[in-house]
């Protein structure tokens, strides 16, 4: 099944891989083999650590290769969604109740960063406002009631 990713996120992707295989697979297996001169492993503690560490390095490894494997990437600036809201759309909404003003990218899981204004596309948010646009309301329910919001616009960049 295709990962739909943005640029930004695949190369966010690849930089972690990278690093994950050039400087700490490296940094792992030497902290193994430090840990093997020691001598007698059936106590030693930072052996046991740095095992678990390569095994959490080595699955974060297949982990970021297969979604880079599948990944369908998505340049926002060449959609053609004639205004609506899809996968890479930055959307400026004003919430109804309060009428504050909040602007959102719709991205991949893995690129979501609320404080970037980055939301994931299976957020509750995104679901409700995919497919809509400019000056229609998208109604998400949250944790207090539904909550409105009106899309101001929709960019593709």
């Amino acid at each position: 099944m295709p990962t739909p990713m943005t640029r930004r996120g695949a190369e966010q992707l690849k930089q972690e891989l990278q690093r994950l295989k050039s400087v700490e697979r490296p940094a792992v297996i030497q902290a193994i083999a430090d840990a093997r001169a020691q001598g007698d492993l059936s106590e030693n503690a930072e052996y046991d650590a740095a095992r678990e560490k390569q095994g959490f390095i080595e699955g974060r490894i297949a982990d970021l290769e297969g979604k880079l494997g599948t990944a369908q990437i998505i340049d926002p600036a060449e959609l053609k969604a004639d205004g609506r809201v899809v996968f890479g759309a930055t959307v400026e909404l004003s919430d109804e109740e309060t009428g504050n003003e909040i602007t959102y990218q719709i991205v991949g899981d893995d690129e979501a960063d609320l404080k970037q204004g980055r939301i994931s596309v299976n957020s509750p948010i995104a679901r409700a406002m995919i497919g809509k646009e400019a000056g229609d309301v998208a109604k998400v329910a949250a944790p207090g009631g539904v909550r409105n919001y009106e899309i101001l616009a929709v960019h593709y960049r």
